[in-house]
């Protein structure tokens, strides 16, 4: 009899949000709390990057709600219409295919092609009714494939995105922000060090996002979309809690800052179709 796969326990990664008022935005988190090939140690780094993002949007004053991408039964895309904003987290590889790669893919790991697809729909359905987003890593890489961009499969070389062999998976890195990108502004600077962990990146970027960030060798870090109200895609985890909780911090509340400014336009979208 073969094991239970590992699986997040969303007990562990959810906080209280008894203290929130009713004015709060909702924001929904998207990740797949198992997905193939999960390890004691991922499991430990999933749990703990998805729980630092949901105490950081609920300290930001959001109520943060968990949209599972590997449940048996899928939130249906429509549903996240009902949110301010959307959050995508990081995890496995994207399906190669999605991309147009078909070569088998070094280091390849945790590929669910059913929450890729899946994924790809929601930030469809997002980008079309221009909600605030924010995609973190993997959910940086499928907003690219969603509008139309490829990735690198495995990056190489790729000492200044991963630990190597025997080492820790996640290390600082040296990342420079545009001149002008969302992401400088909320930051305030024109470079930062961050935490990365990846063997993937955005290969060509999609022809409606722009670059927002960049490592040391050239390699795409962040992007945005400048035809969307708040678009933003960082490569990088600021949900690292080894990471900086001011550079966390910022980045958050903005995105928190874009969800309620929704919300307000929303209700009054609402109100004002009521009187005609």
């Amino acid at each position: 009899m073969s094991a239970e796969p590992l699986r997040v326990d969303p007990a562990a990664v959810l906080p209280d949000t008894g203290t929130l008022g009713p004015e709060a935005p909702r924001i929904a988190v998207v990740v797949s709390l198992t997905f193939p090939g999960m390890t004691e140690q991922t499991l430990e780094l999933m749990e703990r990057f998805t729980r630092v993002a949901f105490e950081t949007l609920h300290a930001a004053g959001a109520r943060a709600e968990l949209v599972d991408s590997a449940a048996e039964e899928l939130l249906p895309e429509a549903a996240l219409a009902g949110y301010d904003g959307v959050l995508f987290l990081g995890g496995g590889d994207v399906d190669g295919p999605l991309y147009g790669h078909t070569d088998p893919v070094p280091n390849a790991y945790g590929v669910d092609l059913r929450a890729d697809e899946y994924c790809l729909e929601l930030i469809r359905g997002v980008l079309e009714r221009d909600q605030p987003l924010l995609a973190i890593c993997r959910g940086s890489q499928l907003l690219n494939v969603a509008c139309g961009g490829t990735l690198i499969p495995d990056l190489d070389p790729w000492h200044l995105h991963r630990g190597g062999p025997g080492e820790p998976i996640f290390l600082d890195e040296e990342v420079d922000l545009l001149p002008g990108s969302k992401v400088a502004a909320i930051l305030g600077r024109d470079s930062v060090t961050v935490r990365s962990g990846h063997h993937q990146a955005v290969g060509t970027v999609a022809p409606e996002l722009a670059v927002a960030a960049v490592a040391r060798d050239g390699v795409v870090e962040g992007t945005e979309h400048p035809g969307r109200t708040w678009v933003v895609g960082v490569q990088w985890h600021p949900e690292d809690s080894d990471g900086d909780a001011g550079h966390r911090s910022l980045l958050f509340e903005e995105f928190v800052r874009q969800s309620r400014a929704n919300a307000v336009a929303e209700v009054r979208n609402l109100a004002e179709a009521g009187r005609t």
